[in-house]
């Protein structure tokens, strides 16, 4: 690669890592090429950019970005993991690999926010229900005082009308 190439290289992902919601770094060692296809698959699916990457590279296109706290675990192999959108939906994947596969694909760190997050962090973020999920819950939430009102409202009629029923009755047996 050469000098131009490497700088192209530099920018192009000196801009995503601006952009990225969520980083991730990975050791992929060992690792097979089906499981690795398998793997960009799942996070293409996801949302998720996977990119191999010189780590010398990776150090200064993080330069100025959040990434940038990243630099202690760039050491060895190291893909990158992107996310744009819901960084929770990435952390998934990622962590059900690094548990699948745990000899050949190893979490190394990530950053969330701003935050220098550790593989703790990541699988903890992992297990975090998915952000529809996270919606419907809050919608059901807010939904509820205004059902159970409605309820409540229905509930009286319906008594008066049931009482009235009951003396109709009453005097009709008399």
């Amino acid at each position: 690669m050469n000098k131009q190439n490497k700088q192209q290289v530099v920018t192009e992902m000196h801009e995503k890592l601006s952009k990225a919601k969520a980083v991730f770094l990975a050791d992929f060692r060992g690792m097979s090429v089906e499981k690795a296809t398998t793997l960009r698959n799942d996070l293409r699916n996801a949302e998720v950019e996977y990119k191999v990457v010189k780590n010398t590279l990776l150090e200064l296109a993080s330069a100025d970005t959040d990434a940038a706290a990243l630099a202690p675990h760039l050491k060895g192999p190291t893909a990158v993991a992107m996310t744009y959108s819901d960084p929770v939906a990435a952390a998934k994947v990622l962590a059900k690999y690094a548990k699948d596969q745990q000899a050949a694909f190893k979490l190394k760190a990530g950053v969330l926010s701003g935050k220098v997050i550790s593989v703790a962090e990541i699988q903890a973020l992992s297990e975090l229900p998915s952000r529809e999920v996270l919606i419907a819950k809050m919608l059901g939430s807010m939904n509820a005082p205004a059902t159970n009102f409605v309820g409540v409202l229905a509930a009286v009629p319906g008594s008066f009308v049931r009482a009235l029923n009951a003396i109709r009755l009453q005097k009709e047996a008399n």
